[in-house]
């Protein structure tokens, strides 16, 4: 199965870049491991006394938690968790690895005159803190994080897309999302916008083409590819 465009093409099309986080600029729980901070947010909702089913008993994923607790019905216990995600997300981005040319491909974009938003599902201090450490923040026009305690408006919801598009007064359809996730591209296509898939693991090439991206990069070698194309459009 092969991608309708390059990514040339798809860039050539488009301007605004809408930068997933977690993947495309870093690796966030690469020292402060996700099934812990997973363990953590069910030892917060075990608190409440709430059963937990085997689904969420056996996910590593945060984010999968916090998903949850939203079917709970006790609003309180959305903001504990989201708040103890929040501080599991602020201390595992001092630890977080920077992807492969990730640096290279905001520069390169912020010198050819493309507004650059990172909109994320992971919480938007958390971001800015890493984002500062890695002398970013100048090359970013704005972010758009998870909402707070509302995780039904986590992406493939399509709702902070559209946050990130009018952002830079962009029309959706102008704007290119880069996602390492099917629910980037998910949500990307809902918000009418373009999709370029970061396959940064075995097997998601074929999960992101099935999502619809329109575009696909693998690993190192096409964090880089992506970075040579958008270095071609500076000025000489």
């Amino acid at each position: 199965m092969n991608p309708r465009y390059s990514v040339a093409r798809v860039l050539s099309d488009t301007g605004p870049i809408l930068l997933d986080f977690d993947g495309p600029v870093c690796a966030v729980f690469a020292t402060l491991a996700d099934s812990t901070v997973a363990a953590e947010l069910r030892r917060v909702i075990e608190e409440h006394n709430v059963e937990i089913p085997a689904h969420i008993r056996a996910t590593d994923d945060p984010l999968e938690v916090l998903r949850f607790t939203a079917t709970t019905g006790t609003p309180s216990l959305v903001v504990r968790v989201e708040n103890a995600l929040c501080q599991a997300e602020l201390t595992a981005v001092d630890g977080a690895t920077p992807t492969p040319y990730a640096r290279e491909v905001i520069v390169a974009a912020h010198e050819a005159g493309r507004p650059i938003v990172i909109v994320s599902n992971n919480s938007a201090p958390a971001i800015a803190r890493y984002l500062t450490a890695h002398r970013l923040t100048r090359y970013i026009t704005t972010t758009v994080g998870r909402a707070h305690a509302d995780p039904s408006l986590m992406k493939p919801n399509p709702a902070p897309i559209r946050r990130a598009a009018l952002a830079v007064d962009a029309d959706p359809t102008r704007c290119v999302l880069v996602g390492d996730s099917t629910s980037d591209i998910e949500g990307g296509r809902a918000a009418a916008v373009r999709t370029i898939g970061f396959a940064n693991k075995p097997g998601k090439r074929a999960r992101l083409l099935r999502a619809g991206a329109d575009a696909v990069i693998e690993g190192a070698d096409g964090m880089a590819e992506l970075a040579r194309v958008l270095h071609r459009e500076l000025p000489n």
